[in-house]
């Protein structure tokens, strides 16, 4: 029996079900039905040798990230992905924009970056921008001339005679003295001036932008940055009712440039909080940071208990409106925060990949890549193999890579069956091939075990099981149970991955079962996947 992978146990619900070839039909939004990869540019693949990832880069690795063809499993399977910021900026990490319009001469020309959106569709593979809508950088134009209170763009920017003297929703200085002796508000750094909302001029230039790249690009959405900072309402400084209809009123433009654009939220808040911008008509979804917590918790205490919490009130919420994810670029990577341990990480995978909502992947993470702060150390080039430079660069790269790219990298992983880079790839491909993974409820199983844990995804077409030990020894008392939710009847297990033997499952006219063991012993990490047909 192979380790260090997890029980899924799929469970057709009536012995006519339809066969896998048709499971494929999308039910929502292709925002819901997709995985996510988060790319940060300068750091995913150079092509040029300069040190500097770039779009050329990207377009060169695309058919690592998807190859187009549904029949193929060697890709990683992903169907959309997120570009950090791609606009000119002073800043290596490019969330000070002094352009809104035009590319990053780092990452090559616009002519560059219309051939990888063209490729990227070629493929299917979806593209949104990072879009900073709530500040600039200090050096673009719009800021320079604004420092003349006789300027028109004076009014684009939010300005004091004197220190208001209060700090913000962190403790931080927000308000920043200018070479005139006026102050500026800006919530993340002097760097960083606040635009002010109030302007309606300013709202109408957003919007102009939104369009520029939906309309005359081709990109398919956006994230939006700091969107929970956009509008203050005197020291009330996250989260305003003005931001959230300011907001809706962005998203009902958006939608009629573009229909089937999208746009999701970084409202880094509770998932009840952050919810109240796509529950509004504001935005398509937000990231649920809740998520992010919970599942790591989850595999650090070897307790499903945070997982239960984050899925369950994940569905509470509206699992549509939420994008699950483990680590961003502004937070420790997983492998770091799971102790370099491989086999929380795979558990961690699992959980975001078979759990409800849009799933976001941050470039690394399914190789096991590792960094803690500072930021620059979240963001190091993409470990592609164990030759000099991490395969990245065949130049000097911009900033080295961790030590790990000899062992930890997508060409030594993608040779062996039990990596964690082949987990994550099975898991997005078993996702992709099984609606209920990507839309189905979601019933939390009951385990004797409190390292177990056990979910059902139910659709109209399939239900499926998920199991997980996320203890560090065999579990044998670890009997599941569910109160109602599937067809009655009885399942005959048969095993798509692992080997053995394994009980048959009697579903009771309620719905439910008891004391259901599928094999007597669940390893540390096992890997089995069965196929329950009705008998």
């Amino acid at each position: 029996m192979q380790t260090g992978l997890t029980l899924i146990v799929s469970v057709l619900l009536w012995s006519g079900c339809r066969p896998a070839t048709v499971q494929n039909v999308d039910k929502g939004p292709w925002w819901n039905e997709g995985v996510f990869y988060q790319i940060f540019v300068r750091s995913f693949y150079d092509s040029d040798g300069n040190g500097i990832g770039d779009f050329n880069g990207i377009t060169a690795k695309l058919d690592y990230l998807n190859d187009g063809n549904p029949k193929t499993t060697d890709d990683l399977g992903v169907t959309g992905i997120w570009l950090l910021p791609i606009m000119p900026s002073p800043s290596y990490h490019g969330y000070d924009v002094t352009d809104y319009k035009s590319v990053n001469f780092d990452y090559g020309t616009m002519d560059d970056f219309n051939r990888l959106l063209e490729e990227a569709h070629k493929r299917n593979i979806r593209v949104i921008l990072d879009l900073v809508v709530n500040h600039t950088s200090v050096q673009h134009p719009w800021f320079l001339e604004a420092q003349n209170p006789n300027s028109p763009y004076r009014d684009w920017y939010i300005w004091s005679a004197e220190n208001p003297g209060y700090l913000g929703p962190w403790q931080q200085e927000v308000w920043h003295r200018s070479p005139q002796g006026d102050y500026y508000y800006g919530v993340f750094w002097s760097g960083m001036p606040d635009l002010n909302y109030r302007n309606p001029a300013v709202g109408a230039e957003m919007k102009e932008v939104a369009r520029f790249w939906l309309e005359d690009v081709g990109v398919d959405g956006f994230r939006v940055d700091g969107a929970r900072h956009l509008i203050e309402e005197g020291q009330v400084q996250v989260n305003t009712d003005a931001s959230i209809a300011w907001f809706k009123e962005f998203t009902t433009y958006y939608k009629g440039v573009r229909p089937d654009a999208m746009a999701v939220g970084e409202v880094w808040d509770s998932s009840y909080v952050a919810a109240r911008y796509p529950k509004s008509g504001a935005l398509d979804m937000v990231f649920d940071f809740d998520a992010s917590t919970g599942l790591l918790k989850a595999v650090n205490w070897k307790s499903a208990q945070p997982a239960y919490n984050v899925f369950t009130s994940n569905q509470q919420i509206g699992s549509s409106y939420l994008a699950t994810f483990l680590t961003n670029h502004d937070m420790n990577r997983v492998m770091s925060q799971v102790q370099q341990k491989p086999e929380r990480a795979r558990n961690a995978a699992t959980l975001l990949l078979t759990g409800p909502g849009t799933p976001f992947i941050y470039y690394g993470e399914e190789i096991g890549m590792t960094g803690t702060k500072p930021d620059e150390q979240l963001r190091t080039p993409m470990q592609w193999s164990s030759a000099a430079g991490a395969g990245f660069t065949t130049g000097t790269p911009w900033i080295f890579p961790h030590a790990d790219y000899k062992t930890s990298n997508v060409a030594d992983e993608a040779k062996d069956p039990n990596s964690l880079y082949v987990h994550y790839r099975n898991l997005i491909h078993l996702r992709m091939a099984h609606p209920a993974l990507r839309s189905g409820a979601y019933l939390k199983v009951n385990s004797k075990s409190e390292a177990v844990y056990a979910a059902l995804r139910v659709s109209d077409e399939e239900a499926i099981l998920i199991l997980v030990n996320l203890g560090e020894e065999a579990a044998t008392d670890y009997a599941l149970s569910l109160d109602a939710g599937l067809q009655p009847g009885s399942y005959l297990p048969k095993a798509l991955l692992g080997e053995g033997k394994f009980a048959r499952l009697t579903v009771s006219e309620a719905g439910g079962f008891s004391e259901y063991v599928p094999v007597a012993e669940l390893p540390a990490g096992a890997n089995l996947v069965l196929l329950l047909t009705k008998r």
